[in-house]
């Protein structure tokens, strides 16, 4: 079964990550901007938090706050569940159902290496599916 790192020598490496003091608005100019869901909240490079399109809605727009008033710190989500290049998809697919995250960051000695999403691990499940059965047409026409 493919791993973390398989995805990820496909779809890349690149994060982004936005500091902790920074508004709210900056944070979602840099999602726009990049047409992705969410940001890695660091501080000196070290991981503190997640910050998603998600967090934005239910703790800024539905709670009549201002993107431009208030900080990512005050709407991340600390400490967020996190994976490494070894985790298969499988095991992804079942740590974000049983912990309800969509955006797992992956960490190898202490650094983000790269994020995956639901996304990301519902691609390559249905690639893995078309080649098995593919295979199973094949054994059958054969």
């Amino acid at each position: 079964m493919k791993t973390v790192e398989d995805i990820l020598q496909t779809k890349g490496k690149t994060v982004y990550s936005i500091d902790g003091s920074a508004s709210v608005y900056d944070g979602l100019l840099i999602m726009d901007q990049h047409h992705i869901g969410s940001l890695m909240v660091t501080n000196n490079d070290k991981l503190i938090g997640i910050v998603t399109e998600r967090d934005y809605a239910c703790k800024v727009i539905i709670q009549g706050r201002q993107s431009k008033t208030t900080l990512v710190k005050e709407i991340m989500t600390p400490e967020p569940v996190v994976t490494s290049y070894a985790t298969t998809i499988s095991e992804c697919m079942s740590l974000m159902t049983f912990k309800r995250v969509r955006h797992l960051p992956v960490i190898e000695n202490q650094k983000i290496v790269g994020l995956v999403s639901i996304g990301d691990v519902v691609k390559e499940i249905i690639e893995e599916q078309d080649i098995v059965i593919k295979q199973l047409e094949s054994y059958i026409h054969a």
